[in-house]
């Protein structure tokens, strides 16, 4: 396996790779991580995985500075699962002028959902992810669903700027509690992570009561928020969206999200469940 830091020793090496997919990540890789790897390759002759902390994507006050850097562990980890290249670049690499002078702005759901509790996030995200298409240049790309939103933005970027690569949506991955596995987890105190199972408990609890037939969203949404904050919890959101679009739900839409984020201490967790009536 390579470590490559530059763009143009990462492009001499795409030029003779055949079919490649890619896992953009920001190291610190857990097991949902290696997952995404693994669906990756079944899909191409190499995998690229990128690891880099993208500042464009944390909001003031948020945790960049203290985002855990663990390129030599997750190097060990992605060389056992048969991965070809770690793309690591620093920051002047890959943002050469400091301050990223273009930006891709996605419409309206920016704003919403997560993006309403961190401005500026997703532009953050769909710029880096775009820069590191027309780098890496996969066939293929591999994202978690746990960052639903984010999934949901990538897919509307690669259709509306025609980027040639094929988007891969991979289920989240959990502990045997149902917590859905992230980096953040690390930051929970031993009596939150107990708690913080719940979160997705809730999400179950709301997926029943619709399938169920009970289509009040509202009404579910406000009882999982109340029971969250009677708990402990700060919650930010809880919502039934459309899963395709991630508009507001109607009744009778057959395809349907909830997804929810809240702190525990200081940590924000998300988490989403799909239902298909």
């Amino acid at each position: 396996m390579k470590i490559i830091h530059t763009i143009k020793e990462l492009r001499e090496w795409r030029k003779t790779a055949g079919r490649v997919a890619f896992v953009p990540t920001m190291g610190n890789l857990h097991e949902g991580h290696l997952a995404l790897v693994r669906e990756a390759r079944q899909r191409a002759d190499h995998v690229v995985v990128s690891i880099f902390v993208n500042r464009l994507q944390f909001g003031q006050g948020e945790d960049f500075d203290k985002y855990p850097r663990t390129l030599q562990q997750d190097a060990d980890k992605l060389s056992a699962e048969g991965v070809s290249v770690v793309f690591a670049p620093d920051e002047k690499e890959l943002y050469p002028n400091v301050e990223q002078r273009y930006n891709v702005e996605p419409p309206y759901l920016q704003n919403e959902l997560c993006g309403k509790f961190r401005p500026g996030h997703f532009r953050g995200v769909a710029t880096v992810v775009c820069k590191l298409f027309n780098i890496v240049e996969p066939d293929v790309a591999c994202f978690g669903k746990k960052d639903y939103q984010q999934l949901a933005i990538i897919k509307g970027l690669v259709e509306d700027l025609n980027i040639n690569v094929e988007i891969v949506p991979v289920d989240t991955g959990r502990a045997s509690d149902g917590l859905a596995l992230s980096s953040r987890n690390q930051y929970l105190s031993e009596q939150e992570r107990a708690e913080a199972p719940r979160l997705y408990r809730e999400l179950r609890t709301i997926a029943e009561a619709i399938r169920n037939g009970n289509l009040v969203y509202a009404e579910l949404e406000n009882a999982a928020i109340q029971r969250l904050t009677d708990t402990g919890w700060s919650v930010d959101y809880v919502e039934v969206r459309h899963a395709g679009s991630l508009e507001i739900a109607h009744a009778g839409d057959k395809n349907l999200v909830v997804l929810a984020a809240a702190r525990l201490g200081s940590t924000r967790l998300i988490d989403n469940i799909e239902i298909h009536l």
